[in-house]
């Protein structure tokens, strides 16, 4: 009877196990309606291999996206690099048959929008607009539907580089581990801008205790994440060309260490994305220009990072790259060489090898993973 019981539950383990499906999500550069800009995948979690399922049209330079906290809906930065224009769109998302169905866009409040993210509870979208300096806040209706931004803040205060920072230019939105407050990054004045969110309000962002962080004249931090367990913060420098790590507490960040992304035989660099392992023992950073690769470090107990090696991305201009939830896959995307790979992760050490085959659009630009 005992060995019966195991047998049904082993059962219905695999059948559990293999009911599961990975899809992948990719957002590009298309320049042009009517070719495909998102595409969905569906990934092999034993080979890596990848398996386009579908793809949308209709919609211009879908350059970044992300999903509801539920999977059920796509979100993503659209019209970015069109002039005088800048939109975020929500698609509906159908695991059983991999369709997108698209729900509705909204005015992004400012140029250029490069980065959006969504509260825990669904019920709120925040984007970051590069061009313009800004950020807004949306309401969501359950249905993914974007409402009008209910707030939207603009900067205008540059810094040292005249030719990048002659103005604001903010690059990622990231709630904090409890959803109570915002950074953003903020590449031409050189600041980490935070914000508390409360999201039972009406107008939910409001000024932090402590406004913002400087960073480094000239380092121009991009994008921003924090560790697993909620204690530290990492913020990577497009011009710079380093991570800073931050101890996070009580609602602060204090700086603990500025490490290279780079090797010192590259000059011409800009980093761009910044990852953890979902253990939380190592960290992922990008490099593009000569470059091109992905600097991997472990991370310490007291939150500061060593490198431990790089891996060519086999591509040019690496712009945004993701890890799978399980912590076997990275896929990375090379927006200048339009080409997506993918790479299984050593959980030990944190090193890098690519698998399955390479995948080709133009543009390619954004990814985010999501087992169902």
């Amino acid at each position: 009877m005992k060995n019966q019981l195991f047998l049904i539950i082993a059962i219905f383990t695999c059948i559990n196990l293999y009911s599961q499906n990975t899809f992948v999500f990719f957002g590009s550069f298309n320049r042009d309606k009517t070719t495909e800009g998102i595409y969905v995948y569906k990934l092999d979690t034993v080979k890596g291999k990848l398996s386009k399922i579908t793809s949308v049209k209709g919609i211009l330079n879908p350059s970044f996206l992300t999903l509801s906290p539920n999977g059920r809906n796509l979100f993503v930065c659209t019209e970015s690099k069109t002039k005088n224009a800048g939109s975020v769109s929500s698609f509906a998302f159908d695991p059983k048959d991999g369709k997108l169905t698209f729900i509705n866009s909204q005015k992004s409040g400012g140029e250029n929008p490069v980065y959006v993210t969504v509260h825990k509870n669904g019920k709120w979208l925040v984007n970051a607009n590069y061009t313009e300096g800004s950020f807004s806040v949306y309401p969501l209706s359950e249905d993914g539907t974007i409402h009008p931004y209910v707030q939207n803040f603009q900067f205008s205060e540059g810094s040292i580089n005249k030719d990048r920072q002659d103005r604001s230019h903010v690059h990622a939105s990231v709630f904090s581990p409890n959803y109570d407050q915002v950074f953003f990054t903020d590449l031409g004045a050189d600041k980490i801008r935070v914000y508390q969110f409360e999201s039972d309000k009406s107008e939910p962002l409001q000024p932090a205790k402590q406004p913002y962080i400087k960073t480094t004249l000239g380092s121009g931090p991009r994008h921003f994440t924090f560790h697993p367990n909620g204690k530290f913060a990492y913020s990577i420098e497009e011009m710079g060309g380093f991570i800073n790590a931050y101890r996070y507490e009580h609602s602060t960040l204090e700086s603990i260490q500025r490490i290279s992304t780079h090797t010192d035989q590259y000059k011409d660099f800009e980093s761009s994305d910044i990852h953890i392992s979902p253990d939380g023992r190592f960290l992922y950073a990008s490099n593009r220009g000569e470059e091109n690769n992905i600097a991997i470090f472990s991370i310490q107990e007291d939150g500061t990072l060593k490198n431990v090696g790089y891996q060519p991305t086999f591509g040019k201009q690496l712009r945004v790259f993701d890890i799978d939830e399980s912590g076997k896959f990275l896929i990375v995307t090379n927006a200048a060489t339009g080409n997506v790979f993918v790479f299984k992760r050593n959980p030990e050490t944190g090193l890098l090898k690519k698998v399955g085959k390479k995948i080709k659009f133009p543009g390619a630009s954004s990814v985010k993973i999501r087992r169902y």
